[in-house]
């Protein structure tokens, strides 16, 4: 077992786990990174990003109402956040704008500010356009410079707290060799920065599960821990998901400039009749799941037309914003097979449920409802912001965390429990030479939460039913799974993490009995009135007890 001593753990080294360990790392505070992955290429900005929701005062002007009304009502915001928690990123943006610059990351292509996609006609455009392909070297490089220790291939199980609730440690493995090592952290604080749920649910390819949107390597891994450790998980009933070219998963819907369009190349909404490379297509930001419901409605395909959009304009696309986005292998494709988008229209389908911003509930400090244990980006419940929020919550949880070590004691890890049971079941696992593997498990979870928490419609006995075929599941990985080596734990730790997630999913979809947005109920088919404006918690207590709650949105 090997053992590391720090003030502040960041678990996750994405955007949001980098931007906490800089923040803390400036104020002279010893930080691990912990990525099981390489922080260099990891998350869901591993392969770049190029929009960057913010407010800049220049560009902006000073009528802040205004502001936050247009954000609060947009794709990188929506009804379920926390107000409060969007102002917090909104006014912090432009300075990590600026923090970047510095870093060597190219805000500016152009020479200039310029905002594009994701824009409502009519309103300001809050989009920056800048070019993040190296923006994980960068940050990696600061978080360095600052002192960060960062530990690539080191997985993270299990959050350790104290008798008195807080944070003491962290508990995972070490995969940097064929055989796995057990790995135990010593910390005053930790924050957790894991992303989204990416392969919960089956991919558009089932026989491909790693064909996603986003990170396949983020697996609610954060969630998971948080909810069993005793942190309270919001909004775990509005399953979300993503749009993009049908087969091919990859996000940046906002990065195309061009219409979503009927097959005869009629526009699907009023939105946009023609292309603009000023708001790109906005019809999937406001109707998340319009591919799906036209399909479902008899009235699809439904395609992404580009046929309009200038030359220039096309070529700008595929060849700088793609790859500023990092979902180049799109501009491949179409060289590759002959794709010619002048001519070439691409269906566009929804992608499966990815749970993003489902998850940590947080204050505006990026704390979490135990002691000395913060949360940032996709993992979190009740804020979004995506890459904005992810880099604002971050650096709020470095500075505050940087604050809250001087303010405790040092403590023992304690939970010698549950590190010998980690132990005996990493043991059993690696040492089982006839069991299943872990792909038999994951597609397994991926069918019983497709079929019994579907996005499409919900029922009481189907959700019951889901939880005790969850449970079965869980018993039989514990039992029967098999590793040859340190990737496939890896895998398997995935999975028992989603598996135990699906719990909070199951129960908060149960117990909201209406329909409302995503959440649809085949039992209670109307929406009730009396939780209009409330969000819907979950946690568990030290014995066990889980204790579901709504309260209202601030």
């Amino acid at each position: 077992m090997h053992k590391y001593k720090c003030e502040f753990l960041c678990v996750g080294g994405g955007i949001g786990g980098l931007m906490a360990a800089i923040a803390a790392g400036k104020k002279g505070i010893d930080v691990i990174v912990a990525e099981k992955a390489d922080t260099r290429r990891s998350g869901s900005g591993s392969n770049g990003n190029d929009h960057f929701h913010c407010y800049i005062p220049e560009c902006h002007g000073t009528d802040m109402s205004r502001v936050y009304r247009e954000i609060g009502a947009s794709f990188d915001a929506g009804p379920w956040v926390d107000s409060n928690l969007t102002a917090v990123w909104i006014n912090r943006s432009f300075e990590i704008i600026k923090m970047w610059e510095e870093m060597g990351i190219t805000m500016r292509p152009t020479g200039e500010w310029r905002f594009e996609g994701h824009g409502m006609p009519g309103q300001q455009l809050y989009n920056l356009k800048f070019d993040g392909a190296l923006q994980k070297k960068c940050l990696t490089a600061e978080a360095k410079k600052q002192g960060a220790r960062i530990l690539n291939r080191v997985v993270i199980h299990d959050i350790l707290t104290g008798e008195d609730g807080r944070v003491t440690g962290a508990l995972g493995i070490d995969i940097n060799n064929e055989e796995p090592e057990m790995v135990v952290i010593e910390c005053k604080a930790a924050l957790l920065a894991t992303g989204m749920v990416s392969r919960m649910y089956p991919s558009i390819t089932p026989a491909y599960m790693f064909n996603t949107p986003c990170c396949p390597a983020t697996t609610g891994d954060a969630q998971a821990m948080a909810y069993r450790a005793g942190a309270k998980l919001v909004n775990m009933d509005m399953l979300n998901g993503h749009a993009g070219p049908k087969y091919l998963a990859r996000g940046g819907k906002g990065t195309w400039i061009g219409v979503s369009t009927d097959i005869r190349g009629r526009s699907i909404t009023s939105y946009n009749s023609k292309p603009s490379r000023a708001t790109g297509d906005i019809t999937a930001d406001v109707w998340p799941t319009c591919y799906r419901d036209r399909l479902k409605q008899g009235k699809g395909p439904t395609f992404m037309n580009c046929t309009e959009t200038p030359v220039e304009d096309l070529d700008y696309m595929l060849h700088t914003a793609m790859v500023s986005e990092g979902i180049d292998s799109i501009t491949d494709y179409c060289e590759h097979y002959g794709i010619d988008l002048t001519k070439d229209m691409v269906e566009f389908g929804t992608y499966p449920i990815m749970m993003g911003q489902r998850g940590i509930e947080i204050d505006d400090h990026a704390r979490s409802s135990i002691p000395g244990l913060y949360a940032a980006g996709n993992c979190t419940g009740n804020v979004n912001g995506s890459l904005a929020g992810a880099a604002a919550f971050g650096m709020v949880a470095g500075e505050d965390a940087a604050e809250y070590v001087k303010t405790v004691d040092e403590a023992p890890v304690g939970n010698e429990d549950l590190i010998n049971e980690r132990q005996q079941l990493y043991d059993a696992f690696m040492s089982r030479r006839d069991g299943a593997h872990w792909k038999e498990a994951a597609s397994t979870l991926q069918n019983l939460m497709n079929e019994y928490a579907s996005a499409d419609q919900q029922n009481e006995d189907m959700l019951r039913a889901g939880m005790v075929y969850m449970g079965q599941l869980r018993e039989n990985c514990l039992n029967e799974l098999a590793c040859a080596n340190s990737h496939e734990l890896l895998r398997s730790i995935e999975v028992l993490n989603m598996i135990d997630l699906a719990e909070p999913i199951f129960l908060c979809s149960e117990n909201r009995k209406e329909t409302r947005g995503p959440h649809v109920r085949a039992d209670y088919s109307y929406m009730d009135i009396t939780l209009n404006g409330k969000f819907q918690t979950i946690y568990k207590d030290k014995d066990g007890t889980v204790h579901l709650e709504y309260r209202f949105k601030k």
